[in-house]
């Protein structure tokens, strides 16, 4: 007589899932895919390990590990990723926000005061960098500018998803809808990697947006624009902060020095690893204010 086949437990799900997926967190992965299969939270599944796996569930959660198997990013199969203390919608129109860049965010928010504040965030895709300074800051007033109508709708559900109030989004290229506005903080996560770099045909990046991530030959022609245009929308003495490739820190800091921050300094990400580089806007002196007076 043949014995029944024995049901799929949730645990074996998850081990079977999980041996076939790519990256570095493949376990977690697994737990997330199944968790939305079933409806479930990640503490139900650990708690649950034995139970059947229905087989409704088992086709979708299939379904899922063959998405991830192909190399697409777990948050645009979920629809929605962490940042910070943030639960935003993510999709394809915008990069998956990343740990790296609460480096960002956490240096900024150490540094600058509670005190009422108007920021730019150039770039802002999902909205991430801006939403969560708007949410831990919220006198300051954040603007977030991107050129893509679609990631800027997405930030502004994003705003009202996690009922941030003190940050709005509009469209544009870099600081076209900002003439004649000046910040006390500038921020940016712009696209930095080289056009050639292999990377970007690489399972960890080639389904999110080519224009979001490579800029240039050098991956230097974004981080120009914003640092050299920086100056004409800071107040005196503002801080500007851009998030850049792991080797581009040298460079970063020229370009700082040659636009007129001072005390160019570059901050590391988790591992390690130069990430952000941040400076000062120099306030005029009082010699080239009277210079300016008497050329005017």
């Amino acid at each position: 007589m043949t014995q029944p086949a024995t049901p799929l437990t949730v645990g074996a799900a998850l081990e079977q899932g999980a041996a076939g997926l790519p990256g570095d967190s493949p376990r977690l992965d697994a737990q997330l895919l199944l968790a939305q299969a079933l409806g479930r939270t990640r503490a139900w599944l650990l708690a649950h390990a034995d139970d059947p796996l229905p087989a409704q569930s088992r086709d979708a959660y299939a379904a899922l590990i063959a998405r991830r198997a192909a190399g697409e990013p777990v948050a645009y199969i979920l629809g929605r990723a962490a940042f910070w203390t943030l639960d935003l919608e993510v999709s394809p129109a915008t990069l998956v926000p990343r740990p790296d860049t609460e480096t960002l965010v956490e240096q900024v928010l150490s540094r600058l005061p509670e005190t009422p504040a108007r920021v730019l965030d150039l770039g802002t895709g999902s909205g991430a960098i801006a939403l969560a300074l708007a949410q831990e800051r919220p006198r300051w007033e954040l603007l977030g500018v991107d050129i893509d109508p679609a990631a800027v709708a997405m930030a502004a559900r994003n705003a009202a998803r996690n009922g941030v109030t003190n940050a709005r989004f509009v469209a544009g290229d870099w600081y076209g809808p900002v003439c004649g506005m000046r910040f006390g903080l500038i921020v940016s996560n712009p696209p930095y990697i080289r056009s050639d770099d292999p990377c970007l045909q690489g399972p960890g990046l080639s389904h999110e947006p080519l224009a979001a991530l490579a800029s240039g030959e050098s991956g230097l022609d974004a981080l120009r624009t914003v640092i050299a245009g920086a100056p004409g929308h800071l107040l005196p003495g503002g801080l500007l902060a851009c998030e850049h490739g792991a080797e581009q820190g040298p460079d970063v800091r020229a370009l700082f020095v040659s636009a007129g921050f001072s005390d160019a300094c570059t901050w590391h990400d988790l591992e390690g690893r130069e990430r952000v580089t941040a400076g000062w806007l120099r306030e005029p002196s009082v010699a080239s204010l009277d210079e300016a007076s008497a050329n005017g």
